[in-house]
């Protein structure tokens, strides 16, 4: 009996300081836990910002419909995704965003442009969207572009088109013109033309009435927002089919 209690008293002696070094390496596990779990965090938060970056940079962009220059193919307040892809090239029949080439916006339209700071940190709107306008291309480098033959259509290359995006009713042109595009930029026009201060309108002011083609922000493929407006924006190649070279 006397060698049972020794025994037992060193163990239960023993007992609250092994405890005590079991609890501060579980404290120091849980810490140790704890900022791998904070830096895992981080690295995804920098790896997403840095795709974002590079996405809205070189892939794709999103923009919202300000004005009624492109109805009915664009609404106000339409979000409209672009292509922006180094290698994609804008053609006639394409709706671009763009660079204003020079004093096609006036200021106080620019200064409407307040995008939501947090929306602009995470890539979802640009910063700089107050300075680009959205409109269609009409005529490329080389190509002459006139208004209008006896149906009043337009004619590209002396070949008159059937402008089928334009809604019912919408005149090609309510003004006569035929200039000859330079190379490497474009000859763009809304699709609301009764409300589109567009090529035509532009000839007197910094930029003239061209888009150079490196102003060309990209090409818009889609309207993802509002759900009830989503849908494909694509070419109307059969628009332009029968449009010789220049």
């Amino acid at each position: 009996m006397n060698a049972d209690g020794p025994g037992a008293d060193a163990d239960s002696q023993a007992e609250p300081g092994a405890q005590a070094a079991g609890g501060a390496a579980a404290s120091a596990s849980g810490g140790r836990r704890f900022w791998r779990g904070l830096r895992e965090v981080a690295l995804i938060v920098i790896i997403a910002l840095l795709i974002s970056t590079a996405v809205k940079t070189w892939v794709m962009r999103s923009f919202v419909i300000p004005s009624a220059s492109m109805e009915q193919t664009l609404l106000i307040g339409d979000r409209i995704l672009v292509n922006q892809l180094p290698w994609t090239t804008a053609h006639r029949g394409d709706v671009v965003v763009f660079d204003d080439p020079g004093g096609w916006l006036q200021q106080s339209e620019v200064d409407k442009y307040k995008p939501n700071p947090l929306l602009e940190f995470v890539g979802l709107v640009p910063s700089d969207a107050g300075h680009q306008l959205v409109k269609r291309v009409i005529g490329e480098g080389g190509d002459t572009v006139q208004c209008c033959d006896a149906q009043g259509r337009l004619q590209v290359n002396g070949h008159s088109i059937d402008e089928t995006y334009l809604a019912p009713g919408t005149a090609p042109s309510e003004v006569e013109f035929k200039v000859t595009v330079p190379p490497d930029h474009y000859w763009v026009m809304g699709d609301n033309r009764g409300n589109s201060l567009d090529s035509r309108f532009n000839k007197d002011t910094e930029g003239g009435s061209y888009v150079p083609a490196d102003n060309v922000v990209g090409t818009v493929f889609a309207i993802n927002w509002p759900l009830s407006r989503l849908s494909w924006v694509s070419n109307p190649s059969s628009v332009y089919a029968g449009v010789p070279s220049p």
